[in-house]
């Protein structure tokens, strides 16, 4: 039976994963994941995206069973597929939005750092509680962490190992949105709902822009942003935008997708 499985509906894709109690990540789940998200990113039909572990949990970390008994050689490969799977799911180039219930912890939260935005239940419960394993977070909780939240905050939370509430997580930057338990997937498909009638390749080029951006000197990401600017000029929906503002003002272009 799938653990992972990419729902479509009007246009978002759910990215579901299914492993009671706690959607614990391991190898299997890994491997699904990893599929789900090449299936968003190919499929023409799926225009935003939604990660969403079910009402109860979003994912509480590793499965810490299967990885007690691994040795380096072992662990070495584990974590690397984990993070190759984590960077398929940063780079869907489509807005991806995050639902996050119950639990996000080690690995859960390095999955929703992969999103676009984060919306969280108020009773949900982030973190990195790594070291309190004897470890730090190996599939990107030392990397995306910081720069989304800045360096300083990040060391508190890897070093503590401390879980944050929602109410927190909104005030440093790790949640965009702290809604009722029982509204979190709502309010993240009506997020997700806005771009399934964008521009999707403009979409993609404005994700590549800021992602990729951020990683190198500012001359570069200026080119880049540049390249990708001009590529825009051979799509479809820059056409049918730059006429419809000319013809009736801004904001009402019926894009295509390509």
């Amino acid at each position: 039976m799938s653990v992972v499985r990419l729902e479509v509906d009007g246009g978002i894709g759910t990215i579901r994963l299914d492993r009671p109690p706690m959607n614990a990540l391991d190898s299997t789940v890994a491997a699904e994941l990893r599929t789900a998200a090449v299936e968003a990113t190919r499929r023409s039909d799926v225009r935003s995206v939604v990660l969403y572990g079910g009402e109860k949990v979003f994912a509480a970390g590793a499965d810490i069973r299967q990885m007690a008994p691994m040795g380096y050689a072992e662990v070495s490969t584990w974590v690397g597929d984990l993070n190759s799977t984590f960077e398929v799911v940063a780079r869907i180039p489509k807005p991806v939005v995050a639902a996050v219930t119950g639990y996000a912890l080690g690995g859960g939260l390095e999955l929703a750092l992969c999103a676009d935005v984060r919306v969280l239940a108020e009773d949900a419960r982030v973190g990195q509680p790594e070291i309190l394993l004897g470890v730090i977070p190996g599939a990107g909780g030392t990397q995306r962490l910081p720069r989304l939240i800045g360096p300083s905050r990040a060391k508190d939370l890897i070093f503590s190992g401390r879980q944050v509430r929602a109410a927190e997580a909104a005030e440093i930057g790790l949640a965009d949105a702290v809604v009722p338990a029982g509204e979190v997937y709502v309010q993240a498909k009506r997020i997700a709902g806005r771009y399934t009638n964008g521009p999707a390749m403009a979409l993609a080029a404005a994700k590549q822009a800021v992602d990729d951006g951020a990683e190198i000197a500012l001359a570069e990401a200026l080119r880049l942003e540049a390249a990708l600017f001009a590529g825009l000029f051979a799509t479809e929906d820059r056409r049918i935008g730059m006429e419809s503002f000319l013809e009736s003002g801004p904001g009402k272009a019926d894009f295509i997708g390509r």
